[in-house]
């Protein structure tokens, strides 16, 4: 994900975060003295993925922006326990005061990096791509979607404007998948079309509409086998498969060797647990 295109995004999310916990001000803060400067060191206590550079640099120019943020890793970077993955320099009443939402960002945007990471090693040699959902923490979007990419994972829409995808309910409203797509192409002609099925019937019948990608929720492996093969002698490969619904750790592998294109995982988002960092004052 191209984090030039979603400057404004940061800042909003930086700005909300940073109001929702100094609120009028950092009491705390300001049993220090205002001129004194500290240097700190934020560490990992665990081995982990790191994502969210941008998150934390932000935090800091609206706090401070005398403060200087210097890096020692790199998002996509792999880090063991005790390492340092950046310090800081200024004010200390503003490393303080910015302390919390910034390793707020950089732990839970790790964490889905780290677990990203782990998913897309399961299916390395296969070439599938893995795919996030819209099961994202309400107001981070972006910031989740970027740590997917990360991870070595991929982004499915970001959200409701980018692309269709008619899942059952929007098929029974729309009057069937025919008449759904053939709106779809007239609303918004050029984006993309997907259309969930849950039989080959239903298969058969996306395709013939006109469907980019087709999703095949709950279809076991043996049946995915066989929606692969014929897609592909009936499109030639032009119509992509998505996998989905129910898959974990444990299935993945045996679902991305049925041949699919893409396996939507919710987990990728919604399951992750923020990677344990510390702030250690020095000197």
């Amino acid at each position: 994900m191209d984090l030039s295109q979603h400057t404004q995004d940061i800042r909003t999310s930086v700005t909300r975060a940073i109001e929702e916990d100094v609120g009028s001000g950092d009491i705390t803060a300001q049993l220090i003295p205002a001129e004194n400067m500290a240097h700190a060191r934020i560490i990992s206590r665990e081995r982990a993925v790191v994502a969210g550079q941008a998150w934390v640099n932000e935090v800091f120019r609206q706090v401070d922006p005398a403060v200087s943020v210097i890096w020692r890793v790199s998002d996509g970077q792999w880090v063991r326990p005790n390492q340092v993955l950046f310090e800081l320099k200024g004010s200390a009443r503003s490393l303080l005061t910015g302390e919390r939402c910034a390793l707020n960002f950089l732990q839970s945007l790790s964490g889905t990096a780290t677990l990203c990471r782990h998913y897309a090693s399961l299916v390395e040699g296969t070439g599938v791509r893995l795919l996030d959902t819209r099961k994202t923490l309400p107001g981070l979007r972006i910031a989740q979607k970027y740590a997917v990419t990360v991870g070595g994972c991929y982004n499915h829409r970001v959200g409701l404007y980018d692309a269709f995808l008619i899942k059952e309910n929007h098929i029974m409203a729309a009057g069937g998948i025919n008449n759904a797509v053939a709106q779809a192409h007239q609303i918004a002609p050029g984006k993309p079309v997907e259309v969930e099925v849950e039989t080959m019937q239903q298969l058969d019948q996306a395709i013939d509409a006109g469907a980019d990608i087709i999703m095949l929720d709950n279809f076991n492996t043996d049946t995915m086998r066989e929606a692969v093969e014929h897609t592909r002698n009936k499109t030639q490969g032009r119509v992509k498969l998505e996998a989905s619904g129910g898959i974990n750790t444990t299935t993945l592998r045996s679902y991305a060797e049925t041949g699919v294109d893409f396996i939507s995982i919710g987990a990728l988002t919604k399951d992750c647990k923020a990677v344990d960092l510390s702030m250690r004052l020095i000197g």
